[in-house]
């Protein structure tokens, strides 16, 4: 039974959450030939306050631009 966890620096909405399950469950299925009724997916979202990269809290990083993600991929 695979179990996966991920863990999200922010928030995310319902919606990209159930999109991540659904990728990572056809992945493991596909990939791994894994039933997808075994497949077991915990998200955690870290609060920036309470993670940090290169040396700072993600919190005390400049804002994202309007609107955007600083992890994010570039829009295409």
């Amino acid at each position: 039974m695979p179990f996966v966890s991920i863990r999200l620096a922010g928030a995310a909405t319902r919606e990209q959450k159930a999109g991540i399950v659904a990728d990572v469950t056809s992945s493991l299925v596909t990939r791994l030939g894994k039933n997808p009724a075994a497949v077991q997916i915990v998200i955690e979202e870290v609060s920036p306050e309470n993670y940090g990269a290169g040396g700072q809290l993600l919190a005390d990083r400049d804002a994202p631009k309007a609107g955007g993600d600083a992890h994010a991929e570039p829009r295409r």
